[in-house]
């Protein structure tokens, strides 16, 4: 339990948070899902002890997303800070990125609503596909090229993007650099730990390396699943080769061979 109160806590174990969740099926609950290497989760905690005053009848949770990889997968928790609000086990809200003025709208939204009305939310089965995000992806960070971007434009439509469509744009993107990174989120802000974790590595090398926010673009970030035959993020890219994840990369490294193959 943590010291704003008894509306503030932070879960330390799926039983512990079953428990809470049945203690009272009509309350609203909102999950903080955080991680102590993401700098935007810290606002978004500060943000939470505030609203947990502010909300005396809402309880709070702090989830520390990796530490309880369980709570976080039911809920399809891919990147933090991500927020979630339930009144019972029917969900409300759901929002990625660190916007704590957009949870506030609709914690306020929701808080104030009486169990009778306005509950129009969405049953927890359904949580990914009322996703909605806060993270400003898709656009432009000062500095980027136009003709290279990190992310999904947000003006580009691609709803009737095909097939064949798709994968030449991931080949586009795979050949556009020497080495060339898939990640969650960007180097200056990563959304998961293992992007964070590449990011760093690359850096420690002094890689001059290229990437792209698959979180911004579900046609890349599910054709390169296939096209690749690997199934997860981050993806390193050499010279329009997959060399694998994390651990392959660390491996190259130690071996001296990552370097030989991007010619350093």
């Amino acid at each position: 339990m943590e010291a704003n109160g008894k509306n503030l806590v932070s879960i330390t174990s799926p039983d512990m948070f079953t428990g809470l969740m049945q203690q009272d099926l009509e309350r609203v609950t909102l999950l903080n899902f955080w991680a102590s290497w993401a700098h935007p989760c810290e606002p978004m905690k500060a943000a939470v002890r505030t609203w947990a005053e502010k909300y005396p009848n809402v309880l709070f949770m702090n989830i520390e997303a990796e530490e309880q990889p369980d709570v976080a997968e039911s809920f399809d928790v891919e990147a933090v800070p991500t927020i979630v609000l339930l009144r019972g086990h029917t969900l409300l809200s759901k929002l990625t990125g660190g916007q704590p003025q957009a949870v506030e709208q609709a914690l306020e939204l929701h808080a104030k609503s009486t169990s009778r009305g306005g509950m129009h939310g969405t049953s927890m089965s359904n949580a990914a596909r009322s996703t909605a995000s806060a993270s400003g992806q898709g656009e432009m960070q000062e500095g980027d090229d136009p003709s290279k971007p990190h992310a999904l434009p947000s003006h580009v439509d691609i709803s009737g993007e095909s097939q064949q469509d798709i994968e030449q744009r991931c080949r586009q993107l795979m050949t556009r650099s020497t080495v060339m990174l898939f990640m969650k989120g960007q180097p200056g802000l990563p959304r998961c730990g293992f992007s964070q974790k590449t990011v760093s590595l690359l850096r420690e090398q002094n890689v001059d390396f290229d990437y792209y926010d698959i979180l911004s673009d579900e046609h890349v970030r599910q054709a390169l699943k296939v096209l690749n035959e690997w199934p997860t993020f981050p993806q390193i890219i050499v010279k329009g080769e997959l060399v694998g994840g994390l651990d392959i990369l660390k491996e190259l490294i130690a071996s001296g061979e990552f370097q030989q193959m991007i010619g350093s």
